[in-house]
């Protein structure tokens, strides 16, 4: 817990650890189906980021008992059962609660060695900064919210949420990487704040070297931000250093919530090539080098 870490490790034996975490969500697109699937992957992704296996999921679901139809949660429950046996995880159960507001997530079990535990607490100076997935989905939930967004736009993005993180997790354990975290409400910058700083390093991001949703730069402009967004800027504080001039909706993204985003890689420099290239080969083709990590004691975008 000092360090933030994306799960809670709990040692079984010299050789068996288990992971365990928590997450649900609101609905952030509108198709109950997609939303499920959605909840799950963003569940999931904890124990990924630990280099675990998630095995054992419970379901954790809230909604209004009056004016929830139940074909509603039928697809809801039918996504998330789907993202699951995609994943290689078995439901064990579940639990409800009356709600005003619907959410929907899991409990989640996974499997770890306890000598092979990725943190987000270890990251070394002259390590390269490695992103799985496109910026921009808080901005792109908001706008599917307000009614903005493009059929395509959100096609998009529900890709890229319902996209698990577990063979970008599978490839950077067997590569082997100083330290991880996924990305998710405290935006890019705030969880890899995280990392510099229990790490007792600093990082300089190359910001023209991410990939972006399709809009986001534009919905970013017309403020559609979720709140949080300006809650993570607060958050790093000064702890992040922007260069004059430097592009005000580009720098809203980098704070910017991402629901189920990817996984931040720390990986040492002799292993970058040997990561990228089996992350292509197993069709994790979203990832880019977005920084490295340096001996200061701040980030410093670029």
């Amino acid at each position: 817990m000092d360090t933030s870490e994306d799960a809670g490790v709990y040692r079984l034996s010299d050789e068996l650890a288990l992971v365990q975490t928590a997450d649900f969500i609101t609905p952030v697109v509108d198709d109950p189906y997609d939303y499920g699937q959605v909840a799950v992957a963003n569940a999931l992704s904890d124990v990924y980021a630990m280099g675990g296996k998630p095995i054992t999921a419970v379901n954790l679901l809230m909604f209004d008992t009056c004016r929830v139809p139940e074909e509603f949660l039928t697809e809801i429950l039918r996504g998330g059962a789907d993202k699951l046996r995609e994943a290689g995880v078995s439901l064990v159960g579940g639990h409800t609660v009356d709600d005003l507001e619907t959410k929907y997530g899991l409990s989640v079990t996974g499997t770890i060695h306890p000598e092979k535990i990725v943190r987000n607490s270890t990251a070394k100076p002259g390590d390269f900064l490695v992103y799985t997935k496109p910026l921009g989905i808080g901005v792109l939930t908001t706008a599917v919210k307000a009614d903005m967004a493009t059929e395509e736009e959100v096609e998009r993005v529900t890709e890229v949420m319902v996209h698990l993180n577990k063979i970008a997790s599978e490839v950077m354990v067997e590569v082997g990487i100083s330290a991880c975290t996924d990305v998710t409400g405290f935006g890019f910058l705030g969880h890899l704040y995280e990392m510099v700083k229990f790490s007792g390093v600093g990082a300089e991001v190359y910001s023209s070297e991410f990939l972006i949703l399709e809009g986001a730069l534009n919905y970013a402009g017309m403020g559609l931000l979720p709140a949080a967004t300006y809650d993570n800027e607060e958050y790093v504080g000064d702890s992040v250093v922007f260069p004059d001039g430097f592009n005000d909706d580009l720098k809203m993204l980098l704070f910017d919530p991402q629901t189920s985003g990817g996984l931040l890689i720390s990986v040492p420099e002799e292993k970058l090539s040997e990561l990228l290239e089996k992350l292509k080969e197993r069709g994790e083709l979203w990832s880019r080098v977005v920084g490295r990590i340096t001996g200061g004691n701040r980030i410093e975008v670029r």
